[in-house]
């Protein structure tokens, strides 16, 4: 019985909570049973917290649309009051840093009626697309071992993809949900800017390029959580406007004929031009134009400006050194070689040559950068733009483990990394859909970016395609493990 609800969307979970056919302690069990099944390889859940979920369940759950189903909390973000909260940091680890707060977004997962079993594996302070601290070792590929999840959310898609739980949370500012959901197989959605409050500890990172969301197997599932965990709180310092209806209400409706613009190659020549994510792109753009809509090869031509990585580099540098200083004032002592990974001691040491003036400056060139790429979508003029850009997720199949992660790391970052953190500048919703498999059987995610706040638009989209090129039927190797 628990293989079989354990290989249920979120949303069939509650309906046989609801319907009383399985009681929020069977689902509960079924994930910690597969939990404790397949972690030891996987590596994905860092802080299990299965007795406390057990006993959450006997006290009683709120009453909400997925009242009984398991989920895990990805530890960065999130905070829970009174756990553990270590953002992938040796320092935080050793210190056994416990978090004083709930946070906005945790208390709407708990109202929504999910019950969270685990906290999930992420890279120190989510800086990089691997999932491979040394604080909690890495992460694993449920599709193979020897590959990486994605990061900075590895944990939670590796936990999604094993058939741990049917939702993991995730948050991106670079590509941090939809790089994992493109190497595990799934669903990720990144929202648009000021979706999903990030209080009360934070009002925004990264210029507000951070933002929480989800990965799920399923679109319906993505949407549904969604739903729940938007909407302004009070403070907020960036908000997006209200759904037209719930986005739930998206999926299966029709997406009318849209026009959409296909991204073919690499923008810069130091990034790979793998020959799989083209023809993921070839043949997306195939089933698309069979669907009735206007395909062609087109795209912002700003996004061809080298210099905006650059400085988005500097702002997430400035960032980093001020979260690091913060944590050593509430320690109480200098955080440095030994507390921090190679990559974000250098990090810091940038930020911390970041002046005022060049954050500033750095922020309004990238501000009119966003405009110029955005036109694409809504010019100026008043003439039609596109609905759709389709991009590869990143540049070809998950890599292996230590790829990104080793002292070349940096390099083979910016060659695989090509296609997501622009859109975490312009704060457009962009989500990664499972469409393509590698020659050696792994999971490659085709990316489409939605015009400002159209959400509701790449939902539709996205569950046209979940029936034109279905997914349910591949599994990771590794849930059929005994």
């Amino acid at each position: 019985m628990s293989e079989s609800l354990n290989a249920l969307d979120a949303t069939a979970q509650a309906a046989l909570i609801a319907k009383g056919e399985v009681s929020p302690r069977e689902m509960v069990d079924a994930a910690i049973a597969q939990a404790e099944a397949v972690n030891g390889d996987i590596n994905a859940i860092i802080h299990p917290r299965f007795d406390r979920a057990r006993d959450e369940v006997t006290a009683g759950l709120p009453t909400g649309p997925f009242t009984g189903v398991p989920m895990v909390l990805k530890d960065l973000g999130a905070s829970m009051a009174g756990e553990p909260h270590h953002m992938g940091t040796r320092f935080l680890k050793n210190e056994n840093y416990i978090a004083q707060t709930d946070s906005y977004l945790t208390r709407r997962f708990r109202n929504a009626g999910f019950v969270v079993i685990g906290r999930t594996n992420t890279p120190e302070f989510g800086n990089t697309i691997t999932t491979e601290p040394l604080s909690y070792g890495p992460t694993r590929n449920p599709w193979n071992l020897e590959h990486s999840t994605g990061g900075s959310s590895g944990g939670s898609a590796a936990s999604v993809a094993s058939h741990i739980v049917a939702v993991g949370h995730a948050n991106d500012g670079g590509g941090s949900i939809r790089v994992p959901a493109a190497e595990c197989g799934l669903v990720g959605l990144k929202p648009s800017r000021g979706r999903v409050s990030k209080g009360p500890d934070l009002g925004e990172s990264w210029m507000g390029s951070t933002i929480d969301g989800c990965v799920t197997r399923t679109v319906r599932d993505t949407a549904a959580v969604l739903d729940v965990i938007s909407g302004y709180e009070p403070g907020d310092p960036y908000t997006a406007p209200p759904y037209a209806r719930p986005l739930v209400q998206e999926v299966g409706a029709d997406p009318g004929r849209l026009r959409i613009g296909i991204l073919d190659h690499p923008l810069f020549a130091y990034q790979t031009d793998h020959a799989e994510s083209r023809e993921s792109i070839r043949k997306t753009a195939e089933v698309l134009t069979s669907l009735g809509h206007d395909v062609s090869v087109a795209w912002p031509t700003a996004l061809e400006n080298p210099d905006s990585s650059g400085k988005f580099t500097a702002i997430v540098a400035a960032w980093t050194h001020a979260d690091v200083s913060t944590f050593e004032k509430i320690l109480g002592r200098d955080i440095g070689e030994g507390d921090l990974e190679p990559d974000n001691l250098l990090m810091r040491e940038l930020g911390r040559n970041v002046t005022t003036g060049m954050y500033l400056d750095n922020m309004m060139w990238l501000h009119a950068w966003c405009r110029e790429v955005v036109q694409w979508w809504e010019p100026i003029d008043g003439s039609r733009g596109f609905d759709i850009l389709v991009t590869p997720t990143i540049a070809g199949p998950p890599p292996k483990i230590g790829y990104l992660a080793g002292t070349d790391g940096t390099r083979h970052l910016l060659e695989v990394l090509a296609y997501t953190a622009q859109f975490n500048l312009t704060g457009q919703p962009a989500i990664s859909l499972p469409l393509h498999w590698s020659t050696t059987g792994l999971p490659m995610g085709v990316q489409f970016v939605g015009a400002p706040f159209r959400e509701d638009v790449l939902v539709r989209l996205a569950a046209q395609l979940e029936v034109a090129m279905p997914w349910h039927d591949r599994v990771a190797p590794l849930v059929s493990i005994p």
